[in-house]
């Protein structure tokens, strides 16, 4: 019995560049470049790398959101970029997002009820005291009364809102939800709030959750299992718990270093990855992270490192893992 929910296979997504009168094709961003995940039912993926590094991308690829440029994925069993607009439709349900901003993601135009009744108005068919019925039971799952049906989103405080933003996700039943940076824009209070109904609706409808953020106690917090992307490439995946315990790429170990400490005096105690990142246009030869790599060797440069099987359901690509 397979237990996995979803499963990415070499998947690539480069955006061409075009010039001149012809458009011509003249070089590619390789945003996303030759990254296989597997994630189980059940369990929450954090996706954590610098801003550009493929993160978003990956995401939107996977939900076939934006073409990809080759690869497969494998959702609940069903090869996405092999149906038809009528399966892809029935499938979308199954699948949801949680976006990082609940003031820009909600229509200030519409009433509550309405924003969230939406879905199941075109995906189900439902109509009138039906689906008022079904956005008063969700919106007091997700700790907010009734009677909020008849708001504006501008009636809302910051976390209110994105809890409204679950509510819309959460609505069609789905089996999986990708949550999108889902705390960066709300008070560190309403946070921590938030964090903890994810984990309940998780644990009360066998959800999957796939955490992207820049926050890595967010994902200590939440996640399963993490992966780190470089520039478009997956360099380190395993188990959380794991993977903060004992990074072993030395980009995870940077990340993890360039956090702030409690303790610190004063920002420049910040160990702060050197240099910037590279063109996703034409990334470095090798291992693309060996211009800012203190511990790059000769093969760095010239070989590029392969995922390998370190144990304990852990992979990282780099030449210097024994």
């Amino acid at each position: 019995m397979n237990d996995n929910i979803l499963e990415i296979d070499r998947l690539i997504k480069y955006f061409p560049i075009r010039s001149g009168l012809l458009s011509k094709v003249v070089a590619n961003v390789k945003a996303v470049d030759n990254v296989s995940l597997k994630i189980k039912k059940g369990h929450i993926l954090g996706l954590v790398g610098e801003s550009g590094c493929g993160k978003s991308t990956l995401v939107n690829t996977v939900l076939n959101l934006i073409e990809p440029t080759s690869g497969k994925v494998i959702f609940d069993g069903k090869d996405l970029f092999s149906l038809n607009s009528k399966e892809l439709r029935n499938t979308r349900k199954d699948i949801q997002i949680v976006f990082q901003d609940p003031f820009w993601s909600l229509n200030p135009r519409l009433l509550v009820k309405d924003i969230i009744g939406e879905p199941l108005d075109v995906q189900l068919k439902m109509r009138g005291t039906d689906i008022l019925g079904k956005v008063e039971e969700i919106l007091e799952m997700v700790g907010l009364p009734k009677e909020s049906a008849f708001k504006y989103p501008h009636e809302f405080s910051g976390g209110q809102r994105q809890r409204i933003a679950i509510a819309r996700a959460l609505v069609l039943k789905p089996k999986l939800i990708v949550l999108d940076e889902p705390t960066s824009s709300i008070d560190v209070l309403s946070q921590f709030q938030i964090l903890d109904l994810l984990l309940l609706l998780k644990k009360q409808f066998n959800l999957t959750y796939i955490l992207i953020s820049h926050d890595l106690s967010v994902v200590s917090y939440m996640s399963d299992m993490t992966a780190v992307m470089y520039l478009g490439k997956l360099v380190e995946y395993g188990p959380t718990k794991e993977i903060f315990a004992n990074p072993l790429h030395p980009y995870t170990i940077a990340l993890f270093n360039a956090i702030p400490d409690i303790h610190m005096e004063n920002i420049s105690e910040i160990d702060v990855i050197e240099g910037n990142v590279p063109s996703a246009v034409n990334p470095p030869s090798g291992c693309r992270f060996h211009t800012r790599c203190p511990k790059a060797v000769e093969r760095c440069r010239l070989e590029e490192p392969n995922l390998i099987d370190v144990g304990k359901d852990r992979t990282a690509a780099c030449h210097l893992i024994k």
